[in-house]
């Protein structure tokens, strides 16, 4: 490495974090950032009414049609986020061969649970009813989130209720990947759980520790062991429920990273510091074959 490139590295790691870390939109990295090679044939189409109901489509650059398809929640607490500030996961995605769905979803204080999840599971129906006509295998469907993202997947992957509410069987979903999301949080201890779920009227049915099943689709469960955001006991406690109960799961621990370096790993900058991407992506295919 050049001392050029080792300063353009270093420049890139101190924004990444700071963006990260403080919860501030990644537009400066999404912008900055070098980015897989994929092909974007739609942007900004609208799967429900609303600005915040809109999603981006990646494929891969050489794909042949039927290819298995991604769809991924960015995190934010549930009350931030952009798809277009994570194009650069939604393409590090379909580089590795999936067609991949990035959608935006309505965030709090809009709305709280469970409407966000409403939103994804909205954002999924599209998937699966139009992913035939671009190049993607609609039986073949895997969830990938990050954080708050990574709840939103597993709950769509593991409660049949959401995907079964807008007319989709829950078994085209074959696997989800969770890259240190929360899924053991109550009782509900801090600001941004409470304001999101404090009105729910059943608050163990928000955990996703509820629906581990012996037929839940394939889970590859991600976290870094210094996240001071979302514990690794969430990612552990999840693995473990799902192991007992008979699923099949992968669950991954990563010495030295935190709780943003799990979704930046998705990006060619940051790629070296760990093989999550293609050990998730290989769990992925692996189950959708």
């Amino acid at each position: 490495m050049t001392r050029g490139s080792m300063t353009r590295r270093v420049g890139l790691t101190a924004l990444a974090g700071s963006l990260a870390s403080a919860c501030s939109p990644l537009s400066l990295f999404a912008t900055f950032t070098p980015k897989d090679a994929a092909r974007s044939p739609r942007q900004g189409v609208a799967y429900g009414a609303g600005p915040r109901r809109k999603l981006d489509v990646f494929a891969p650059p050489g794909a042949t049609g039927a290819e298995p398809v991604a769809v991924f929640f960015y995190g934010g607490s549930w009350d931030s986020g952009r798809r277009g500030d994570y194009a650069w996961a939604g393409r590090a995605i379909a580089a590795q061969g999936f067609l991949t769905i990035v959608p935006d979803y309505r965030l709090y204080p809009d709305v709280t649970f469970p409407d966000f999840l409403d939103d994804c599971a909205e954002a999924v129906r599209w998937t699966v009813d139009n992913a035939a006509a671009l190049g993607g295998d609609p039986r073949r469907v895997v969830l990938v989130g990050h954080s708050a993202g990574a709840y939103n997947a597993a709950m769509l992957a593991l409660d049949p209720r959401y995907l079964t509410a807008v007319g989709i069987d829950p078994r085209v979903v074959r696997a989800f990947a969770g890259l240190s999301g929360p899924y053991d949080f109550l009782p509900l201890d801090g600001p941004v759980t409470r304001r999101t779920f404090g009105q729910a009227l059943d608050l163990p049915s928000t955990q996703p520790l509820l629906y581990a099943r012996a037929d839940s689709p394939a889970a590859f469960l991600a976290t870094g062991d210094a996240d001071t955001t979302v514990r690794p006991r969430n990612t552990r406690k999840l693995a473990a429920a799902l192991r007992e109960a008979g699923a099949r799961v992968e669950e991954r621990h990563y010495a030295g990273l935190d709780h943003s370096d799990t979704v930046l790993a998705l990006s060619r900058p940051f790629r070296s510091k760990t093989p999550m991407l293609a050990q998730m992506t290989a769990f992925l295919k692996a189950a959708v074959v």
